[in-house]
């Protein structure tokens, strides 16, 4: 079976070459080919590198690492916790919203589209790439956890400086890839209703990542959203 080499952005591709001739990543394409048989999948396929070509490898400046993409149709669209404009917020984007006014001051977005933070050197990376419709973490250990820990170890390794934002449990290990003396890991609860109140109100990671950046002179996140 030929490699699977998916519509990335080309600065990702030498990076990530390794995983892309790796036989886990076939195997995972045949079994993505087979759920399309039998399911609706979400993102779709145009979305599904979305975070990386919004991100180019040399224009990352901080990572938001989420878990995996919204199982509910129209939400989806390849970038972690966001959805296009005119859905409904999900409750955990409602809560990075108020922690968000609340850190820096600004209004309340009405879009819930992170588009404009990706731009800006912001990747919004799902530990799962895809999911079955209304199935949560349907396609946990096939192949993605270790393709999103691979992205985390190459910025690590080939970048200085950068500013990783870990939400939650599952996220906070992946705090193990990373390089402490070279980047700023931030941790903290998790946004959702269920673990908002125990820490993530108040941990101020906008602010934060934009100290850090400016410290190191490199230009801060325009964090408002309209």
């Amino acid at each position: 079976m030929p490699a699977y080499i998916p519509v990335i952005h080309e600065s990702w591709r030498e990076p990530l070459a390794s995983e892309f001739i790796h036989p886990y990543m076939t195997t995972l394409k045949s079994f993505l080919e087979e759920e399309k048989k039998h399911y609706t999948l979400f993102p779709g396929e145009n979305d599904l590198f979305n975070a990386f070509n919004l991100t180019p490898f040399d224009s990352v400046k901080a990572v938001i690492l989420g878990q995996d993409p919204y199982h509910g149709s129209g939400q989806a669209h390849g970038l972690s916790f966001s959805v296009r404009h005119g859905i409904a917020l999900p409750p955990s984007l409602q809560n990075i919203f108020k922690e968000l006014v609340a850190d820096i001051g600004c209004p309340f977005p009405k879009s819930g589209d992170l588009s404009p933070w990706a731009r800006q050197g912001v990747l919004l990376l799902n530990t799962l790439l895809t999911v079955r419709e209304n199935e949560p973490f349907s396609h946990k250990d096939k192949g993605w956890e270790r393709f999103s820990d691979q992205v985390i170890r190459r910025l690590s390794e080939r970048r200085e400086h950068l500013v990783f934002i870990l939400w939650g449990a599952a996220a906070g290990k992946k705090s193990a890839l990373i390089d402490e003396k070279k980047h700023l890991i931030l941790k903290s609860p998790h946004p959702s209703p269920l673990s908002s109140y125990r820490g993530f109100f108040g941990s101020k990671p906008f602010s934060k990542t934009n100290a850090y950046l400016e410290n190191f002179g490199i230009a801060p996140i325009e964090w408002k959203l309209l």
